[in-house]
């Protein structure tokens, strides 16, 4: 067999209770963390952009359009506009491997085909775990080349919601392996425009819409060659020049929703995160107070310079900026969601101090251990010098993820979009028990409520 062939085999015949709790309990996290992240961008112009030019297109009210009043669109609009949404806010989920958002595309996509199929929790969860896996194993297969060739990890996060959608939509073997033939010669995207603009938000809402579709189209019966992964010029080849034969390699030892995947705690890019809680870190624990500041110095393997803005304008450069996380984080001796508004990303304080960060030399002790980790040390007026190591940034599934973090997540960000605290409690409860669900329209119907 072709790995897409492999692949989807095991993709389909793998059930709900074949799979560990804790990788069904990350996937209901992700669930919360995305609707969290789409109410936070309901109000972003990106994401309103696209959403008015579809609900204009119009079509079959298959799928809600999330906290908009119970407006709904065919799945494919839906499932779009949603992932955008979720991606527009800079919130979502990482793969630590290589920073594909995999969990917004694949959720907004299992949530929009389950309303038209009437999907089960316990189904839906299923469909996110592996997508999860497709997303994470593809992804694995062409990095770090196809960042170094500017590609956009977008990607990786299009197997997700495809493989989200084949499950969802009772796909057989073969159809699914279509769908991933056909999501791998549909998807695209670059890394120049991602990072310096709403082209970043613009992909998400892409790769949903091409996963998806791949899906629909092979339920029909379409095709496409399914030895794509692994031919020459084919997509691995093609992005990483390789064969893509570890794709399939360890089917089920391990789960990517466990091992691999964060979800943000804190906004902007996942890359940063270690260095804002390294750099509050040893500012909270030493007292150190911004004033008496005189460098703030991080390391990390392969970081040789300050990259993205320096002085960031607006959410897409903070976003991207290492030097405001690292001051943010030292300023404030924290970072949170209120490091995305406006008036922090204006701070004189935080902006004092982004002309203090440097780059210094990369770690070579316990190099093999950081995965978007940090090294911070802030140096002092006084003569202190105080030094934190964060390895992995808080919320990723390999430390372990806990609800209190995801339930505080929700209600900081849920009423942006905006919910009443009655919805936040109903539906954060309804998210809870989203494997008992029997419906998704019951979790769905409570982000409408006025």
């Amino acid at each position: 067999m072709t790995v897409a062939e492999t692949l989807a085999a095991f993709l389909i015949k793998t059930g709900y209770d074949d799979l560990p709790e804790q990788a069904v309990d990350h996937a209901a996290m992700i669930v919360a963390s995305t609707f969290a992240s789409a109410a936070c961008g309901t109000n972003i112009e990106s994401a309103a952009i696209i959403r008015d030019l579809t609900q204009d297109r119009g079509g079959r009210p298959d799928a809600s359009i999330w906290f908009d009043g119970g407006a709904k669109l065919p799945i494919v609009s839906a499932a779009r506009v949603n992932a955008m949404m979720s991606d527009a806010a800079a919130s979502d989920d990482s793969d630590l491997r290589n920073i594909v958002h995999a969990g917004t595309p694949l959720t907004a996509t299992a949530l929009a085909v389950a309303e038209r199929t009437g999907a089960s929790g316990r189904e839906i969860l299923a469909a996110i775990v592996l997508g999860y896996e497709a997303a994470g194993r593809i992804g694995e297969a062409i990095m770090p080349h196809f960042n170094y060739r500017g590609h956009h990890g977008c990607m990786g996060a299009a197997f997700g919601a495809a493989t989200a959608a084949a499950r969802l939509l009772g796909l057989d073997a073969t159809q699914t392996a279509h769908t991933i033939a056909l999501t791998a010669t549909s998807v695209g995207g670059l890394t120049i425009a991602a990072n310096t603009s709403v082209a970043r938000e613009y992909h998400a809402g892409t790769v949903t819409l091409l996963g998806l579709e791949a899906a629909l189209a092979a339920q029909r019966g379409y095709t496409a060659e399914l030895s794509i992964l692994e031919a020459k010029r084919g997509f691995c080849d093609l992005y990483a020049g390789t064969d893509g034969s570890n794709i399939t390699e360890g089917l089920g030892d391990s789960w990517d929703i466990v091992t691999d995947m964060a979800i943000k705690l804190v906004p902007g890019g996942h890359p940063y995160h270690a260095l804002a809680e390294a750099a509050a870190n040893a500012a909270r624990d030493s007292d150190i107070d911004a004033a008496d500041i005189t460098a703030i110095t991080a390391s990390r393997p392969g970081m040789t310079t300050l990259t993205g803005p320096l002085h960031p304008k607006d959410l897409i450069d903070m976003a991207h900026s290492p030097a405001y996380f690292l001051a943010a984080g030292a300023a404030d001796k924290q970072f949170g969601w209120a490091n995305a508004t406006q008036e922090k990303i204006d701070d004189p304080v935080i902006h004092a101090l982004i002309d203090k960060v440097a780059v210094g030399p990369e770690p070579t002790e316990n190099a093999d251990a950081y995965r978007q980790g940090a090294t911070v040390t802030i140096d002092t007026s006084n003569g202190r010098s105080v030094t934190n190591t964060v390895l992995i940034p808080t919320g990723a599934g390999c430390l372990g993820i806990d609800w209190v973090d995801i339930d505080a997540k929700y209600r900081a960000l849920a009423p942006s979009a905006p919910m009443t605290d009655g919805q936040v409690d109903a539906s954060l409860k309804a998210i809870h028990a989203f494997r008992d669900l029997a419906h998704i329209a019951t979790l769905i119907d409570l982000l409408h409520q006025s």
